[in-house]
C-alpha cells in the first residue's frame, strides 16, 4: 500500500516535470516565443534542471538537448526506484538492466511526446472553434502546425472543416499501440 501511493507520488512529480522539459524542448524546437504566461510558467519552472545541465549538454543543430536529457535522465530514475520499489532482482542481469531501463525511459519520453501533441492538436481545434483570438491560440497554433502541415496537404478541408486533426489523432492512436507493444517486449528482460 505503501509502495503504491510512493510510485503514485513519485510518477505525478517526475511526470509533471519531464512534461515541462518537453513542452520546452518543444517549443525551442518550433521557435514558439516563450513570452507567454504558459511559456514563462515553463522556463520558471524548469530552469533548475537546465541551466545546470547547459554546462555539460550542449545544444545539438540548435535543439535544446539539456532539456531532452534532463527529462531522461528524470524519467530514467524514476524507472529504476519504481522497479526497485516493486522488488525487481537485477541480480545476474544487472549488467542489462541499465540499457533496458534507458531504453524504456526513451519510449516512455516518445510517449509522452505524443501525448505532448495530442494535447496541442486537441486545444488548439478547441480554440479554433471557440475563441480564435484567445491569448495562448497563437502558441497553440504555432506548436500544431508543424505536426498538422503534412495532413493539410493531403486533405483539403471539406465545408471548411478541417479534418487533419482527426487523421493525425488517428496516427497517433496507432503509434501508441506500437510503443506499448515495444514496452512490454523491453520489460521482461529486466526480471
Amino acid at each position: 500500500m505503501l509502495t503504491n501511493l510512493l510510485l503514485l507520488i513519485l510518477e505525478a512529480v517526475t511526470g509533471f516535470f519531464v512534461f515541462l522539459l518537453l513542452i520546452r524542448f518543444y517549443m525551442q524546437w518550433l521557435r514558439v516565443s516563450f513570452r507567454n504566461q504558459l511559456g514563462q510558467f515553463v522556463v520558471t519552472v524548469t530552469d533548475w534542471l537546465v541551466r545546470p545541465a547547459r554546462r555539460i549538454v550542449p545544444g545539438l543543430f540548435g535543439l535544446d538537448m539539456p532539456s531532452l536529457a534532463g527529462a531522461l535522465v528524470l524519467h530514467s530514475s524514476y524507472l529504476t526506484i519504481a522497479f526497485w520499489l516493486k522488488r525487481f532482482s537485477f541480480g545476474a542481469h544487472a549488467g542489462i538492466a541499465i540499457p533496458v531501463i534507458l531504453a524504456v525511459a526513451l519510449l516512455e519520453l516518445v510517449r509522452f511526446s505524443v501525448f505532448l501533441i495530442i494535447g496541442i492538436v486537441l486545444v488548439s481545434a478547441v480554440l479554433s472553434w471557440v475563441n480564435p483570438h484567445a491569448p495562448l491560440a497563437p502558441m497553440f497554433n504555432s506548436l500544431a502546425r508543424p505536426f498538422l502541415r503534412p495532413f493539410r496537404r493531403m486533405i483539403p478541408p471539406i465545408a471548411n472543416v478541417d479534418l487533419s486533426p482527426l487523421v493525425l489523432l488517428l496516427l497517433l492512436q496507432v503509434v501508441l499501440m506500437l510503443l506499448a507493444w515495444l514496452r512490454t517486449l523491453l520489460i521482461p528482460m529486466i526480471a
